[in-house]
């Protein structure tokens, strides 16, 4: 069925429920107005409904007259009249049955309209708090695991102000300049509340314009709380601040509300009314609380686990695998919270270099390290990222938690074995043959396997990634200009498996110690992912 008939069925179906074309909107969606009836009434309300050509979205569905019994927050209902009915996501259209799918949502619009009149959706009210509150942004930046003691950097973006909580304003103010945003030398204070109940709007009087409407909103969520909020304007009031920040922490989310003060010198008449507290009228200005602290941002992908954060590691080769990987180890958290990540690599970018290097052209001919480590400063300002541009042979890379061989030159695996032992957690990561895997070696004791230990397995054919031989293809031209070809996806997912085995390492997760990513559908895994333990002919394990 073509897209032109499809539409013509829909609008047809759509007359006979009483909706009437009226023409399309400016991003060329159909619009058809009619009444919405809610289930179980018999008169509709008017409605505009919005359809997608291609049918991939949800219909957009608008009241055009909002009931007057319903009051001026209720859930699921924007301002304008916009009804959320389906969050999108949660269904799959069936692109060829455009009718059938199209009526569905009117009948599920029906239904959730049907709910709110009846003030049966009330309790989502808390959930969608923050499409009703809508206010500047707050971005708190602290490394510890509640608020405490804090700071407040004013900042302004386009002319607007942004609120930034701290406590440790020179890494905060990097993160501020790397977004182009301007400090200014305006300061308010910063207050935490603790509240059991969770925010809701009111339905009486929304959104709160006052520190009136606001204790009044407070009083009937926690009394307890309305008072700690009292106390802390009437403090800053008192302090002659420029404003109070007052952050509302509640068990699911934190929202807060700044209000700054007109300091006006006092006059002989207005002595008496001083007596009365002024602080009611006040205005107040909604703030949306957003985490942009290095422990939140690596943590919310991986909730219940560990991060890299306050570990001190060092990954040796900035080449294919290890830029891609130090990416990777700095979004896990490494050279955050007190962590220090080192990277080390002595050798420049080339332009042979760029067809599979995480880097680009605007680093040619940069050391490695030093651009890789500017570009992480880069993404994460608030990241300890160190670069050593030097041999890791003449290197002091002092005491480390994890010790990470990205180099993929065996007889340099070697040597850091011998180097760094045991009991300094050590993982080594490669690429074998032109692509065919990728593979990646825990050696955290005495007992488990170096990587010079594969060596001599591979010798008595043991160990080996693969069956057959593996390939050896060089492409290029003169000895010099040689090289193993393969693409940079094989980098990726050589730096994926070690980014992997480096979180499993700080979550306590050792075994399998050995594993192995086949890449080349075309040979066969002739070892599995194990725990081989050290060598009997290693110099280095039976030194």
């Amino acid at each position: 069925m073509s897209s032109v008939a499809a539409i013509a069925d829909v609008i047809e179906a759509f007359e006979r429920q009483g909706f009437k074309f009226v023409g399309k909107t400016e991003d060329g969606w159909f619009k058809l107005r009619g009444p919405l009836i809610p289930c179980g009434a018999v008169d509709g309300i008017p409605c505009e409904v919005q359809l997608d050509p291609a049918f991939f979205d949800l219909p957009r569905i608008r009241l055009l007259e909002i009931p007057p019994e319903l009051p001026k927050a209720v859930p699921h209902l924007g301002a304008d009249g916009s009804l959320c009915y389906l969050a999108k996501g949660t269904v799959v259209l069936d692109i060829y049955d455009p009718v059938g799918q199209s009526l569905a949502c009117l009948q599920r619009a029906a239904a959730v309209l049907g709910r709110i009149l009846k003030g049966e959706m009330i309790e989502d009210l808390a959930e969608e708090f923050f499409a009703y509150w809508s206010g500047w942004l707050c971005f708190v930046d602290m490394q510890g695991e509640d608020l405490g003691r804090q700071n407040c950097i004013v900042a302004q973006a386009h002319g607007n102000p942004l609120w930034f909580i701290t406590d440790n304003e020179e890494r905060t103010t990097k993160k501020l300049h790397s977004l182009g945003y301007q400090v200014t030398d305006r300061t308010v204070l910063t207050y935490r509340v603790k509240t059991t109940a969770q925010p809701r709007p009111l339905t009486s009087h929304w959104p709160p314009e006052t520190v009136g409407d606001v204790l009044t909103w407070q009083s009937t969520l926690d009394p307890r709380c309305r008072r700690k909020i009292h106390e802390r304007i009437k403090e800053g009031q008192s302090k002659r601040a420029n404003g109070v920040l007052i952050v509302i922490e509640s068990p699911l989310m934190t929202y807060g509300f700044v209000v700054l003060f007109d300091h006006q010198p006092l006059t002989h008449k207005a002595k008496l009314a001083d007596r009365r507290d002024s602080t009611f009228g006040l205005k107040v200005m909604p703030v949306s609380v957003i985490r942009i602290d290095d422990r939140y941002l690596a943590q919310r992908n991986i909730p219940n686990l560990r991060t890299l954060a306050g570990k001190r590691i060092a990954v040796v080769g900035c080449g294919t695998i290890g830029g891609y990987l130090s990416d990777m180890l700095v979004k896990a958290g490494a050279g955050t919270c007190g962590g220090k990540l080192t990277l080390v690599d002595f050798d420049a970018l080339l332009p042979q270099n760029i067809g599979r290097h995480r880097l680009g052209f605007p680093d040619l001919l940069s050391n490695k390290a030093e651009a890789m480590a500017r570009e992480l400063k880069r993404l994460s300002p608030g990241a300890e990222v160190h670069a050593l541009p030097v041999d890791v042979r003449q290197a002091q890379l002092g005491k480390l938690d994890l010790l990470i061989d990205a180099t993929g030159e065996e007889s340099l695996g070697h040597w850091l074995c011998g180097r760094y032992r045991a009991p300094t957690p050590m993982l080594s990561v490669w690429i074998e043959g032109p692509g065919t895997a990728v593979r990646a070696l825990l050696r955290t004791t005495a007992l488990g396997a170096c990587y010079r230990c594969l060596w001599h397995s591979h010798r008595r054919s043991e160990l080996r990634s693969t069956v057959d031989a593996l390939p050896n293809i060089l492409a290029g031209h003169g000895c010099e200009g040689l090289y193993v070809p393969f693409p940079a996806s094989v980098s990726v997912q050589a730096a994926s498996l070690g980014a992997d085995m480096a979180l499993d390492w700080i979550n306590g997760v050792h075994s399998p110690a050995l594993r192995t990513r086949l890449i080349d559908q075309t040979h066969q895994l002739a070892t599995s992912d194990c725990d081989p333990q050290r060598d009997r002919d290693c110099p280095l394990c039976n030194s």
